[in-house]
């Protein structure tokens, strides 16, 4: 059962662009999730903040080497495989200051995300042997935190790439194939924060651009920090992170932040809150940004500590670094979370499964209820909506001019109602359609909804 959080009305319309100004949207995806589209509405509608449904476990931390105190895991896909790399640590847990063993970098891997491996890989030596699956065991691996790179100008010695933090700062590793590590360069490569975190680092394929998230505190409060680069060694002057009006100021552990692969100009974010006055509770959030600084942030839990299992208690509910699209489940996004952290059992991680795009949607109640976007102009002839209605509910979508005004052929009388479930579902209007002679040209959508959830849009 999808499980779901009213979040009260909109808008969250950030200052990228004037409402004047038409949005030229030409075939990428768009979400609703942040507001950016939305230029008015009326009725009974509102944004949902989802959460993803609780799956297997994937992994469990059980090796000597690894324990109840491992974490900090990193998910991607890795050609045919996906891969999976982590600390691995243990406490005594009747006396977590009590360190089992020194901290470890490790590898895992799978054919299909939900069944994972640990290959023997003979590189480091534990407790007298090398047959283990560790990667590194020197400095930065507390948070040592990798990526493909996708860089098409990337040297084929670094094809991979890392972050660890170490006295003076985070040091740049690199590795030819994600197994064989060194560090890059001599010194640390950004300096100016605290780094008592998941730190991490990717190429922004859309700005083409390598950009870094990293730990700072503000006033005493843990909070996140940006910085963009050409090389990977020198980084542009920093921004600290940015929210919508009314969000809470909250301890921000991890931020787990990447580009949507299916919108890559969208950065999405999993910050895990801590909320020590309560419990001690950590939790995953869900935010969205444009510009990688000024995010929308929900206050509710993703992955509240309810979820299965063993998530109570400080550091026992992370959100991995990581989104994977796994083929035999192509309408769903899988992310992972971690729990059993400093328990008397080993560490795990966990699979959630989201619907495809369904990070957050625009509802619809019983009552219905409507919105405009603002001016936008596309390529292609079709308008595909990621919805789902309700038992009697549906959605429909009227054309109109750049002054709202409706389109002849694509009025509200003129509009097909879509009902039922899609993550594809083709928008018509008598029958057909139908959009090419509309492309180029400034038009605004009209979508009416009754007992709908609408995620995202594209024009094909």
């Amino acid at each position: 059962m999808l499980r779901c959080i009213i979040v009260g009305l909109l808008l969250f319309v950030p200052a990228i662009a004037t409402a004047d100004e038409p949005v030229a949207l030409g075939d990428r995806l768009e979400l609703f999730a942040d507001g950016f589209l939305i230029d008015r509405q009326s009725g009974d509608v509102a944004l949902r903040v989802h959460q993803p449904e609780p799956a297997e476990v994937a992994l469990t931390a059980d090796e000597p080497w690894e324990g109840n105190t491992s974490g900090y895991f990193t998910l991607f896909e890795d050609g045919e495989r996906y891969r999976m790399i982590y600390r691995g640590w243990q406490h005594d847990p009747d006396d977590i200051r009590h360190e089992i063993h020194p901290e470890v970098v490790c590898l895992a891997e799978s054919d299909d995300g939900i069944h994972w491996q640990k290959p023997n890989l003979g590189i480091v030596e534990f407790a007298g042997s090398t047959d283990n699956n560790i990667i590194w065991d020197g400095e930065g691996s507390h948070n040592f935190t990798p990526f493909k790179d996708m860089n098409p100008a990337c040297s084929a010695d670094a094809r991979y790439k890392a972050l660890g933090r170490t006295k003076g700062g985070l040091i740049y590793f690199k590795s030819p194939d994600g197994v064989h590590w060194e560090i890059a360069h001599d010194e640390p490569v950004i300096t100016d924060g605290a780094f008592d975190s998941q730190n991490l680092a990717f190429w922004d394929p859309y700005e083409k651009e390598y950009r870094a998230y990293w730990r700072i505190f503000t006033d005493g409060v843990r909070a996140i920090r940006t910085a963009t680069s050409d090389d990977f060694v020198h980084w542009r002057p920093h921004a600290d992170l940015t929210y919508a009006e009314g969000t809470p100021n909250q301890h921000l552990y991890t931020n787990a932040v990447q580009k949507y692969f299916r919108a890559p100009h969208l950065f999405v974010g999993f910050p895990t809150r801590f909320l020590p006055d309560e419990g001690q509770r950590v939790e995953p959030i869900f935010m969205i940004s444009r510009d990688g600084v000024d995010f929308v942030r929900y206050n509710e839990p993703v992955v509240p500590e309810t979820a299965p299992a063993d998530r109570q208690g400080n550091r026992s509910n992370y959100m991995t670094w990581g989104m994977l699209a796994l083929p035999e489940r192509p309408d769903e996004i899988s992310v992972y979370a971690t729990e059993a952290y400093y328990g008397p059992v080993p560490g795990r991680v966990r699979r959630f499964a989201y619907r495809l795009d369904g990070f957050v949607s625009l509802r619809a109640g019983a009552d219905g209820g409507e919105i405009v976007t603002r001016p936008i102009t596309f390529s292609g002839s079709e308008l595909v909506l990621n919805y789902q209605a309700d038992a009697g509910g549906g959605v429909s979508v009227e054309i109109l001019d750049e002054a709202g005004e409706p389109i002849d052929g694509f009025t509200s009388s003129d509009a097909d109602r879509l009902e039922g479930d899609s993550v594809r579902g083709v928008v018509s209007w008598n029958g057909s359609s139908d959009l090419s002679k509309l492309a180029g040209k400034p038009i605004r959508l009209r979508i009416d909804a009754k007992d709908a959830d609408i995620y995202s849009l594209r024009f094909q």
